[in-house]
Parts: structure tokens; C-alpha cells; sequence
């Protein structure tokens, strides 16, 4: 498989890469792509920036470059359910906009002519489900919401909660990429680890010490995934 991972900041980024040691690197436009193997599979990485529109339009270019067979999103999150712990790790099943309403009539989160969920790939899923049985990483599956607003107070969290009940965590990516990817015919997955739980009164703190020791273990799931496909 012709497998993209995408990461929206350049912590993610490096860490992604320390996965392919023998990564080669080209610029195409005003942005860099990182390629390696893992297995039998060709990986393409690249960073699409902070947000909806960075990561739809690098997404977006990816695509109509590479025609890839697989997407994954992989990166940080935060948590808005009290289930999850800094660390643990959010396999969506499913992803929305926390952040989207078209007015009066429309559903809450749901883009126009577009459904409320966008879904993972099956195959990719059932694979993460064979690795978090025998893994010792917080594994979770389940909502993811998007955003284009770093998630910091209970009032934010309560808000999403309002709309998506079944809501694990929230980021500024996963849906806009996931709706790419859907509008484009291309299967994708997002895995994402907790760095931080907005809303427990510490959270820009717990945001800058997780990344004083990134886990890099969280990260090679993603690379047991690859190889397990």
C-alpha cells in the first residue's frame, strides 16, 4: 500500500519520522515530503500546519499528488471525557466538527451536504483493535471532534459535550482531513495520544509537560498498524 501520514505540527513530525530512519526528503512548492518504507508499504509524511484549512488544503495536494491508498492522521489531542488520562491513546471510529452550524434547520456539526460522522477505515480499526488486546498503551476507540480553536476551559468542553455526547477528545484537524478524504474516495484513520485534558485546571501546563517527555512509544503504534495491514 501507498500509505500518507500526516501530522500537524513539527513535534508530531519528528516524531513520526524517528519511525523511518532512512526517510529521503523532497520540496514540492512551498512544502516538504518525507519519504520511507515500512514493510512492504511506501510512506509518504508531510506536516499540513495548525487548522482546518492548513490541513485540508495539504491533504487536499497530497492526494491529487500521490493518489495514496491510505491516510493516517496521527498527532496530539486533547480529552473532553473523563474516561481518558494524559497519554491515552484515541483511535476514532468516527470524526465531526465541533464548530460548524448552518443555521437554523441544520444539525449541529454538520457541514452542507455532508454527514454529521465522517468514519475510519474498517480494516485499519479492526487491526488497532488485534493491537490494543495485546498492547500496553491506554488504547481507546471512539468520537473525535474538530475545531478551529485550542480547547482550554470546562465551559469549551461542556460546549462540545452538549453537541457530542459520545465526544473522547478534540483537535483542530481530524474532521477537515477526514471530510477530504471522504469528498476524495480515499480511506483514512486518525490516531491520536492525550496530551492534555482541558478543563482540569492545569491544562496548558499539562500541554507543554507532555511534550518534555513525548511518547515516543505512543507514536510506533502507528507503525504497528502500518505493518500489521
Amino acid at each position: 500500500m501507498k500509505i500518507v501520514i500526516i501530522a500537524a505540527m513539527s513535534k508530531e513530525l519528528d516524531l513520526i519520522l524517528s519511525l523511518l530512519p532512512d526517510h529521503s526528503e523532497i520540496s514540492i512548492g512551498d512544502f516538504k515530503v518525507y519519504f520511507g518504507s515500512l514493510g512492504d508499504h511506501e510512506i509518504i509524511v508531510s506536516q499540513c500546519g495548525i487548522g482546518k484549512v492548513n490541513s485540508a488544503l495539504r491533504t487536499f495536494r497530497i492526494i491529487n499528488e500521490f493518489n495514496p491508498d491510505l491516510i493516517i492522521n496521527s498527532g496530539v489531542a486533547g480529552g473532553v471525557d473523563e474516561s481518558m488520562r494524559i497519554g491515552s491513546v484515541l483511535v476514532a471510529d468516527g470524526v465531526a466538527y465541533h464548530d460548524v452550524w448552518c443555521g437554523p434547520g441544520t444539525q449541529y456539526g454538520r457541514a452542507d451536504g455532508q454527514p454529521l460522522y465522517f468514519t475510519s477505515y474498517d480494516r485499519g480499526l479492526e487491526v488497532m483493535r488485534e493491537i490494543s488486546a495485546s498492547a500496553d498503551s491506554d488504547i481507546r476507540f471512539g468520537l473525535l471532534c474538530s475545531g478551529d480553536k485550542f480547547i482550554s476551559t470546562p465551559e469549551e468542553v461542556s460546549a462540545i459535550k452538549s453537541n457530542f455526547p459520545d465526544a473522547l477528545g478534540c483537535d483542530m484537524e481530524s474532521a477537515s482531513i477526514a471530510q477530504t478524504c471522504a469528498l476524495t474516495g480515499i480511506p483514512f484513520m486518525i490516531v491520536r495520544v492525550m496530551s492534555d485534558m482541558p478543563g482540569g485546571g492545569e491544562n496548558l501546563s499539562e500541554y507543554c509537560n507532555f511534550w518534555n517527555d513525548a511518547p515516543v512509544k505512543t507514536f510506533k503504534i502507528v507503525a504497528d498498524l502500518i505493518a500489521r495491514l
